[in-house]
């Protein structure tokens, strides 16, 4: 629990710095007013109760694909039980897959809103350090990014103490304000929502912009359930964390009913003015938490994306021995970092930033609600009456959010779709691209069973050593063994052809990784499969070959065969001419074969030629 509340809820619980804030901005939100309190507080405790508990917690951590969650998870999840089903397969793959670029905007904006406003709070100390809040921020993001690639490991053990002082802080602070103010629990009453939504419902429609806030970061209780499991997750938000939000929330609220003024920053007002140093202090270390976990949380959704089929290789480097999913990308986190840095200067405050965060949020919130759907009827075959009640009640909340952020399009919500379809656009670009690639090379290719066949009947010269020729496909030869005998004239005397596939799977066992086949006279064809969580490994493939069947491999003696091919755009028909371009550019710039795939670099041969798609 400790553990889970340092890491699983660093985002949603840094929310109480902006959020009932940005409900009551000029910009964004409504006039103050006694009766706005209420109804606002209202929604808020109605939001996190219906959103983050019964939806999350209750029912969608429920969808776990072998244990992991996430909303790439969930898409396999999905397909997998509509596979063969043709466009409803796909609609759910594209569904999935900008889903998880949306959360690319969130990974970008959480950093950005959440330093930002904690060192706002130094305004609040003294209005002359306003000037100060830019480039402390910034140099707060850069150090954060910096220090990436030597690992979490050290620092994610103060995480969870931290966290943890943090929530029952604000759960101090808020007990503080309530004191002076206990009617404010009345709010409780959903009555007060409804009369306010009811009263003013142009207004009302323009908040739920603000108060979706509250449960910013909910994706992450999915996607981190595989690291902690679901029992520690639930209690630590049930017990720990949703009761500190709630009376951080209910102590701001009875704050502006007693002094109106404290809404312009009414989080770092419910503090007495001696505490004010130390709460930017902590503050500013649970935003730096919240966005070490979008950070490490962009790392994992990247390493999936590549090991499903829609980015290209990319170095990784694994920073931990003890655990195998801390990775450090140094792509992702400089890209990560210009992007957060960025936004940083273009919106300068945490209010002009609420605005762009509410779009991403709610986007993936509402295509969680379909895919949830999907996997209820196909996999868990429940009651289709009881599907359409649970997509009626959560489409009509999550819509009515979303609908009220695309308002503000203008103001700031044009920033995470930019990303999402920049990202939706380059992901469906290598999918597609990598497929077209794929049967160009198999309409060209000699079926392996008959080219194995042929070359026995007569073999050319045999040489010592070991090959091992990686393969796109198991049933056709690879490009790779024809150029090395036309140009080289030999053949080895152990060959091997290795497919390396991903399933729609997390994690396989060794007892399901290997299938090998001879075809005759030392010549085998193996395919090793990983799950999308999975770094694939050549070395560790060969051992467990050796170990399962016996077949030894000298490192000094063995090579590796691998196809650097050129792309050459072309009018053929495929795909668009400037997506050709695009792919052909990611496809060059792909990390190596043999960085990515772990194999000795001074045992590899190149061998390519040019294909036009």
């Amino acid at each position: 629990m400790l553990a889970a509340i340092g890491v699983v809820f660093g985002d949603i619980g840094t929310s109480p710095l902006y959020a009932l804030k940005e409900c009551f901005s000029p910009e964004h939100g409504i006039p103050y007013s006694p009766e706005a309190v209420f109804g606002i507080l209202s929604m808020l405790f109605w939001a996190v109760l219906l959103i983050v508990t019964l939806k999350y917690v209750v029912i969608v951590m429920r969808a776990d694909n072998r244990g992991e969650g996430g909303v790439l998870s969930l898409m396999a999840l999905a397909m997998r039980s509509l596979k063969g089903k043709g466009k409803p397969h796909l609609a759910v793959m594209m569904l999935g897959m900008f889903g998880a670029c949306m959360l690319v905007g969130e990974s970008v904006i959480t950093p950005a809103i959440s330093v930002l406003s904690a060192v706002e709070g130094l305004e609040i100390i003294t209005p002359e350090l306003k000037s100060f809040i830019i480039p402390i921020t910034l140099t707060i993001l850069v150090v954060l990014f910096v220090i990436q690639k030597h690992g979490t490991a050290a620092v994610g053990k103060l995480f969870g103490p931290i966290t943890l002082l943090w929530f029952l802080t604000l759960a101090a602070l808020g007990v503080l304000n309530i004191l002076k103010q206990p009617d404010i629990f009345m709010a409780i009453n959903p009555m007060y929502a409804i009369d306010f939504i009811y009263a003013h419902t142009f207004l009302a429609f323009i908040v739920l912009g603000s108060v979706v806030l509250v449960v910013t970061g909910v994706e992450a209780l999915y996607l981190d359930m595989g690291h902690f499991g679901k029992k520690p997750v639930r209690y630590a938000w049930l017990f720990v964390v949703m009761p500190s939000l709630l009376l951080c929330y209910f102590g701001q609220g009875a704050l502006l009913m007693t002094d109106p003024d404290a809404i312009r920053n009414p989080f770092y007002l419910m503090a007495p003015s001696w505490a004010l140093i130390p709460l930017v202090v902590l503050a500013t270390c649970a935003t730096v938490i919240a966005s070490q976990a979008v950070i490490s949380g962009a790392y994992s959704l990247a390493n999936q994306a590549t090991l499903l089929g829609f980015l290209p290789r990319m170095s990784i480097n694994h920073t931990s021995e003890a655990e195998r999913g801390q990775i450090y990308i140094p792509v992702v986190n400089w890209a990560l970092l210009v992007m957060v840095l960025f936004t940083v200067i273009e919106f300068r405050e945490s209010s002009n930033l609420a605005a762009a965060y509410g779009i991403s949020v709610t986007t993936t919130m509402l295509i969680t609600t379909l895919l949830v759907a999907v996997v209820m009827i196909r996999e868990w075959k429940l009651n289709p009456l009881l599907v359409a009640v649970f997509l009626v009640v959560f489409l009509l909340i999550d819509v009515s959010f979303w609908a009220a952020n695309l308002i503000k399009v203008k103001d700031g919500g044009w920033y995470p779709l930019f990303l999402g379809l920049a990202c939706f656009t380059c992901l469906m670009t290598w999918y597609t691209g990598r497929r077209l690639l794929r049967e160009k090379l198999i309409d060209g290719s000699i079926p392996l069973a008959d080219f194995v066949t042929s070359i026995l009947a007569y073999p050319p010269h045999r040489v010592d050593g070991t090959a091992v020729f990686l393969t796109a496909h198991v049933d056709h030869t690879p490009s790779t063994m024809l150029h090395n005998l036309k140009h080289n004239k030999v053949l080895h005397k152990r060959v091997f052809f290795i497919k390396l596939s991903t399933w729609d799977v997390p994690y396989v066992n060794d007892d399901e990784r290997l299938q090998l086949k001879e075809l005759g006279k030392d010549i085998y064809v193996v395919r090793a499969v990983h799950g999308f969580k999975e770094t694939p490994d050549i070395n560790s493939v060969l051992a467990l070959i050796t170990a399962k069947h016996g077949l030894e491999f000298d490192e000094m003696d063995t090579s590796f065969f691998l196809a650097r091919d050129t792309i050459v755009p072309s009018k053929l028909p495929g795909m668009a001419l400037w997506r050709e371009k695009l792919f052909s550019w990611m496809y060059q710039n792909a990390a190596k074969p043999s960085d990515f795939f772990q194999i000795p670099p001074n045992r590899v041969v190149e061998l390519g030629a040019k294909i036009e798609i």
